[in-house]
C-alpha cells in the first residue's frame, strides 16, 4: 500500500472505532453513543468519512482491474474448481435492507424498502464487479441491463479474452458468466434452464452451472456474517448506505485476500433477498446448447454428475415427505442488500 494512503488510513483509524463497531454489529447510531460517548451526529460523520476513505483507498488494490490475463486467471480457478470452462465470473443480485425513506421507489417485489447490490465474484469468493444503488423499486429485468458491466459487456470493452475451446475440443466458445433466473440468457451471461419438460441433458447442465453460481452466494454470505450492519436494516440516509456498503465490498477482498476462506463463514445469508427470476429471450439459446451438450459428452462430463442428480431426487423425495409428516420447521437464513457504484 503506498505511504501516503497507509497515512490516510492511520489518521482515519482514529475516528475508525466507532465504524468498525457499526460495520460488525449493525448497532444503531443510539447505541454507540453511549458505548463511545459521542454524539450521533459526530458518530454519523465519522461512519460515513471512514467508509469513504476505505473504499478510495482499498479499491484501486483489492478489486483487480479488467486485464486479459484476470479473466483467463478467473476462468481457470472455475475450470478447476468446478469444472466449468470458459467462466469468467458467477453474478447475483442482493436487495439489502434500509429503513423507511422518502418515496416508494426504494419499495421491492417482497414488500420491503430496499437498494439493490448487483456483484461478480471468482472462484476464491472475491469480488471482481460491484454495482451498488438500484432502487429497491426498480424493474428486476432491467437492473443488469442499466448496470454499468452490461454496458460494457456489450461494448466489448471489458478485455475479455477472444473465444477459446472447450477442454478436449476444436471449436472456440466465448467466455461465460454464470447467473441464476433473475438474469436474461446471451452470448455473455449463462442462466439455468427453466424447471419445467427437464431432460437429463437440462439436469446436468442446471447441476454444473449451480456448482459455478454457488460461489456468489458464499461470497455474499461471507461478507454478510463478518459485516452485521447487514442482518437488520440500515437506518441511515442513502449516500451514506451506499458508502456502507461499498467499504464492506471492498473490505471482504481485503480481508479474504489476507486471511483466506472459512467455509463456516457461508452458512447464513442474513439480511439479503434475491431477484426474482425474468422471462428467457431466445439470445444465447445456442450458447447454452452448446455447453449443455458438451457437459454430457464423454469428453466434457465427470464422473459424479449422474450419481449426484440421483442423490438430490432422493433428498428432495425426503423433504416432500416431510412436509406432510408434521409440524416440522426448516429455519433458513433471511436475505437482503444494495448501492450503485461500479468498482471495476
Amino acid at each position: 500500500m503506498p505511504p501516503e494512503n497507509l497515512n490516510q488510513v492511520t489518521h482515519t483509524s482514529v475516528l475508525g472505532v466507532p465504524h468498525e463497531r457499526f460495520l460488525a454489529t449493525g448497532r444503531t447510531y443510539t447505541d454507540l453513543q453511549y458505548s463511545f460517548r459521542m454524539g450521533i451526529a459526530t458518530i454519523s460523520k465519522i461512519v460515513d468519512e471512514v467508509c469513504k476513505v476505505t473504499w478510495n483507498t482499498l479499491h484501486n488494490e483489492c478489486i483487480p482491474s479488467n486485464t486479459p490475463d484476470m479473466w483467463l486467471n478467473i476462468a481457470n480457478g472455475f475450470l478447476q474448481k468446478t469444472n466449468f470452462p470458459n467462466c469468467i465470473g458467477a453474478i447475483d443480485g442482493k436487495h439489502i435492507r434500509i429503513v423507511n425513506p422518502v418515496g416508494f421507489i426504494f419499495y421491492n417485489y417482497k414488500n420491503f424498502y430496499s437498494i439493490v447490490l448487483l456483484a461478480m465474484c471468482d472462484a476464491d469468493y472475491c469480488f471482481t464487479y460491484v454495482n451498488i444503488g438500484t432502487y429497491g423499486k426498480s424493474s428486476d429485468s432491467t437492473i443488469f441491463q442499466n448496470s454499468t458491466l452490461y454496458r460494457s459487456l456489450e461494448q466489448n470493452t471489458l478485455n475479455i479474452p477472444r473465444p477459446k475451446p472447450l477442454p478436449g475440443t476444436n471449436t472456440p466458445v466465448e467466455h461465460v458468466i454464470v447467473g441464476d433466473g433473475a438474469f436474461g440468457i446471451s452470448n455473455k451471461i449463462l442462466k439455468p434452464y427453466a424447471r419445467s419438460n427437464m431432460t437429463h441433458k437440462k439436469k446436468i447442465f442446471n447441476y454444473r452451472l449451480s456448482r459455478s453460481r454457488r460461489y456468489i452466494e458464499s461470497t455474499f454470505g461471507i461478507m454478510s456474517n463478518k459485516f452485521r450492519v447487514f442482518h437488520t436494516p440500515i437506518n441511515v440516509s442513502f449516500d451514506v448506505t451506499k458508502n456502507i456498503v461499498k467499504a464492506c465490498c471492498v473490505l471482504h477482498n481485503f480481508i479474504r485476500l489476507r486471511d483466506g476462506y472459512r467455509i463456516e463463514d457461508t452458512l447464513t445469508i442474513e439480511g439479503m433477498v434475491d431477484l426474482p427470476a425474468v422471462p428467457t429471450n431466445r439470445s444465447g439459446h445456442a450458447l447454452r446448447e452448446h455447453f449443455a451438450e458438451y457437459f454430457v459428452s464423454p469428453i466434457g462430463s465427470v464422473p459424479w454428475q449422474d450419481s449426484t442428480l440421483t442423490e438430490s431426487r432422493g433428498a428432495r423425495a425426503i423433504v416432500s415427505a416431510d412436509r406432510y409428516a408434521g409440524p416440522t420447521r426448516h429455519a433458513y437464513g433471511r436475505v437482503a442488500i444494495s448501492a450503485d457504484h461500479c468498482a471495476r
